[in-house]
């Protein structure tokens, strides 16, 4: 079986952080048989690679020097930072749309996987529409297209439709992204989530550093991107009601927007010199910060523009590595965070809660431990990457199976 996977940015070369979770998830595929492929946008001009021995397919869509739509931020926040970058979409467009087609003329793919159907279902459609209708289109949506077209974009809502309407099959991220997908069709939905971007070997080691095993500071860890949605200046704010119990320090893993704003929340709260922001940093040392983290701190929010976490597999790395986690309940977050079975889970934009639920983790070693192991196991049952290529084969082979039975034109 031959997959492509449509995609808006995918790892330029092997220390690339973005979308590790992707990569996971195409390796897993690929070892079982599945000639998984991909096919993104060009970044500066770059052509077709290798990627941790994945082939990917890159279209052209302007000059190489304005080629910087997508991959070092979403492309929604790029328009909104600066409006300029919005006359490179209908090129983008025009670009994936011409490089599907050329694609699909080959009539080499069962399957196209459209990730972010907003807008990638036109190059899914054109894939299908080239190669005489014999390729599945399987979609799959993650909560922030969707919310970014509700709030933002309503007049892009017939289109939303639309995509439910041309996939063979679709696929959400989290129960909280299927619902908002329903909101668009009655058809079947299936909830596959995004898979921890680590290898399923990841965890406990000889370096590992039992949490809350010794009276030192309590080291607090947070990785992501620094957005809004991610609620980081509330961890940070969170640290004085810590501090009275307990000395603390917080490590700030990721680079971003919202930066300089976790920097003022740490000054204004006077506990500046125990918040460190490290920006990006290489997967020994990130691994190494996992190993050795008292707790994993996800203090989520859903932002001005009504977006939260689709899922939150920086939750799925944590639990991986046995660490306890605390996160605000909001979007996909619930479906990993069960609150006192594997993690502890607070209301969001609530410092007090979040500092309440680190002390009480770090009061009863013993039981955060547990708690911490039981989340492992969670993980390793309904998020490993085995398991979700294995749902996903599935589902490719089902699609693909009905579209020839209807002699290419279903959907």
């Amino acid at each position: 079986m031959r997959v492509l996977h449509v995609t808006t940015a995918f790892p330029r070369d092997e220390n690339d952080p973005i979308t590790p979770w992707m990569v996971e998830l195409i390796r897993a595929l690929r070892d079982r048989g599945v000639d998984a492929q991909v096919l993104t946008s060009a970044y500066r001009g770059d052509g077709d690679h290798e990627v941790h021995g994945i082939p990917v397919h890159r279209f052209r869509y302007a000059p190489a020097s304005w080629e910087t739509l997508t991959h070092d931020e979403t492309v929604p926040d790029r328009i909104r930072r600066s409006a300029g970058y919005a006359s490179l979409v209908p090129l983008y467009l025009a670009g994936g749309t011409l490089s599907s087609l050329r694609r699909g003329l080959t009539g080499e793919w069962d399957v196209v996987h459209v990730h972010w159907p907003m807008p990638h279902s036109l190059f899914g459609s054109a894939l299908r529409l080239a190669s005489g209708g014999r390729t599945a289109v399987v979609s799959s949506y993650y909560s922030v297209e969707l919310t970014w077209v509700k709030r933002r974009m309503s007049w892009l809502r017939p289109f939303l439709r639309w995509t439910t309407r041309s996939a063979d099959a679709m696929t959400a991220n989290s129960s909280a992204t299927a619902e908002k997908v329903r909101e668009y069709t009655d058809r079947e939905v299936r909830v596959v989530p995004s898979p921890a971007p680590f290898d399923e070997s990841a965890g406990p080691g000889a370096e590992t550093r039992e949490p809350f095993e010794d009276e030192g500071p309590l080291r607090l860890l947070f990785v992501g991107r620094l957005v809004e949605r991610k609620g980081v200046e509330y961890l940070v704010r969170a640290l004085p009601r810590i501090l009275e119990e307990r000395s603390a320090v917080v490590t700030v893993v990721g680079e971003g927007e919202w930066r300089p704003r976790i920097e003022a929340a740490a000054r204004e709260a006077g506990v500046e010199e125990r918040v460190e922001l490290t920006g990006y940093i290489p997967a020994e040392r990130l691994e190494s910060l996992y190993r050795t983290c008292d707790a994993f701190v996800l203090p989520a929010v859903v932002d001005e523009k009504g977006d939260t976490e689709g899922l939150g597999v920086v939750l799925l790395e944590a639990l991986l590595f046995e660490r306890p986690v605390i996160a605000s309940g909001v979007g996909g977050i619930v479906d990993i965070v069960r609150d006192g079975e594997t993690g502890w889970r607070v209301p969001p934009r609530d410092p007090e809660a979040l500092a309440e639920a680190v002390l009480d983790a770090a009061s009863d070693p013993d039981r955060a431990r547990e708690i911490a192991a039981r989340g492992r196991r969670y993980v390793l049952d309904n998020f490993s990457s085995d398991a979700i290529a294995e749902s996903l084969e599935g589902i490719y082979r089902a699609a693909a199976s009905a579209r020839r039975d209807d002699g290419g034109n279903a959907g």
